[in-house]
């Protein structure tokens, strides 16, 4: 599928289901699986049980997207992306590396940068970023700023996820309505919302 009409399909994906599983453990993996959320973000994992992780999503019905920083056994190089296109059946990728982000685009994964927003360093720094970037989307952590959700949101070209310490329902109101796409959490309770 071309990389456009991933993208699209992925947007009317979460516009449906704007609540997205992140995954850290097995159990996490078992739960979400009984829930509505049609995407999963793999946030754990190794070379030798990604695999299968994938799999159980797919299996599912459901969208995976592996965070590649976060796979045990996987380096930042650009082998890491390879491994997982002819691996597994992911989606696509999240990383906080510019570099891993354009090769998986460019290996027909759908691609989300992340950023940590630890200071007003950091916030310029995703505006720069974005500006060169090749990201399908674009996931800002912590999300629960609805402030500087709306601000990311006015000037990205890529539709926002806010993820990291959305814990309910008042939350996610909040975020979806600042002008994030979707949210991601490990928030159980949030994913049966």
């Amino acid at each position: 599928m071309e990389a456009g009409a991933l993208r699209q399909d992925f947007t009317e994906l979460l516009e449906g289901s704007p609540i997205i599983a992140a995954v850290k453990d097995f159990h996490g993996l078992e739960v979400c699986m009984t829930s509505e959320c049609r995407v999963v973000f793999v946030l754990f994992g190794d070379i030798c049980n990604i695999a299968q992780i994938v799999h159980t999503i797919k299996a599912g019905g459901k969208t995976a997207i592996v965070h590649i920083d976060l796979i045990d056994g996987l380096s930042s190089k650009d082998v890491a992306v390879r491994f997982l296109r002819e691996n597994t059946e992911a989606d696509g990728i999240i990383s906080t590396r510019t570099n891993l982000i354009k090769l998986a685009h460019e290996q027909g994964f759908l691609t989300i940068q992340r950023f940590f927003l630890i200071d007003s360093i950091a916030l310029a720094n995703v505006r720069k970023t974005m500006d060169g970037g090749v990201a399908d989307f674009v996931e800002i952590l912590p999300g629960v700023m609805p402030k500087i959700v709306r601000r990311i949101a006015s000037y990205s070209a890529a539709p926002l996820i806010a993820g990291g310490l959305i814990s309910d329902k008042e939350d996610v109101i909040s975020i979806l309505q600042a002008g994030a796409t979707a949210i991601s959490t490990t928030c159980a309770d949030c994913w049966f919302m």
